[in-house]
Order: structure tokens, then C-alpha cells, then sequence
């Protein structure tokens, strides 16, 4: 890692424990994942922070990876006011209705069969790469489907971290 990503821990490291846990929890819903995030501090480097990221991501029960995923908004439809979720979602922004519509429909069919949100890290996918996404696993057994989704929210957990951690530099 090189040293122009040292300030970002450092100012990550040295904010007070509330401050730490809202922000982290505007990276990843599971407060599990947070407190383990917490208790690490402090961070050497950004690399520690996204390899503790990784573990704690790794760590989530059932319950705590259903409370990340919970605050996911369905793609297509980021939550308003909200810059990040529309920022990972951009690849949707300039989709056609007939592309929209598909995907909503898809997202529901997605949902009633996995019990929650279709997630994928959108971040630099085009619409038509998360139509073609959603397609596939919907066909994924539970079992591989949860797999999936942990890989994808430690995606999403390590974007925004970095994120996080270069703001301001």
C-alpha cells in the first residue's frame, strides 16, 4: 500500500466511537460487522482496514447478513436522496423503460424466491450486465445464491471503505 493512503486510516482511527460506528454503518447495515471493524482500531494501512473487512464480512451469521442486506435498495431504484446508492447504481441511469421494467420484475421474482433483495456490487456494471446477473442466480440453489450475496456485500463493504477512508485527501 502506499503512503498516500495512510491519512485515511489515520483519520478513520481517530474519530470518536459514535462517529465511527454512523459512518461505518452507512458502509455496511450489519452492526455485527461494524463492532468488529471498531474493534480492530487502529488501522496501518487501508489494506489492513479492507482485510478486516473481508474477515468481519466473512464473520456474519445469517441474521446479521439479512441486516446488510436489508438496507440494499433493489437496482433500478436507488434510495432517494441517497448519492451512493445512486453512484454504485449509475449503470441502470440511463437504461431504457423496457430494460427497467424487466429489472423490476426480475428483482421481485429474485425476492420471492431468496426472501431478499437481489445484491450485486454495481459499481462500473452496465444494466444490461445486471439483467444478465439477476437472470443466472435466480436459477442458484439457496445454499450458492447466500455465498454469492456474502462475496457481492464484501464487494460493496470494500468500495465504500475506501471511499470512506480517501474522502478529503
Amino acid at each position: 500500500m502506499t503512503s498516500s493512503s495512510t491519512p485515511g486510516p489515520a483519520r478513520f482511527n481517530t474519530l470518536a466511537e459514535d462517529e465511527a460506528t454512523t459512518a461505518l454503518h452507512e458502509v455496511c447495515a450489519s452492526a455485527a460487522w461494524g463492532r468488529a471493524i471498531l474493534s480492530r482500531r487502529p488501522y496501518a494501512s487501508a489494506e489492513a482496514l479492507l482485510l478486516a473487512s473481508d474477515a468481519a464480512t466473512a464473520a456474519l451469521d445469517a441474521q446479521d447478513l439479512a441486516e446488510a442486506m436489508a438496507a440494499h435498495p433493489p437496482i433500478g431504484r436507488p434510495k432517494p436522496q441517497d448519492p451512493a446508492s445512486a453512484r454504485e447504481q449509475r449503470g441502470m441511469a440511463d437504461a431504457t423503460e423496457e430494460l427497467r421494467a424487466e429489472m423490476l420484475e426480475l428483482n421481485l421474482a429474485y425476492q420471492e424466491r431468496f426472501g431478499h433483495v437481489f445484491l450485486i456490487c454495481a459499481t462500473g456494471a452496465t444494466g444490461e450486465q445486471m439483467r444478465d446477473a439477476v437472470k443466472v442466480r435466480i436459477g442458484n440453489s439457496p445454499e450458492q445464491e447466500r455465498g454469492i450475496v456474502r462475496t457481492e456485500l464484501g464487494k460493496i463493504n470494500r468500495i465504500r471503505l475506501t471511499r470512506l477512508v480517501t474522502e478529503g485527501e
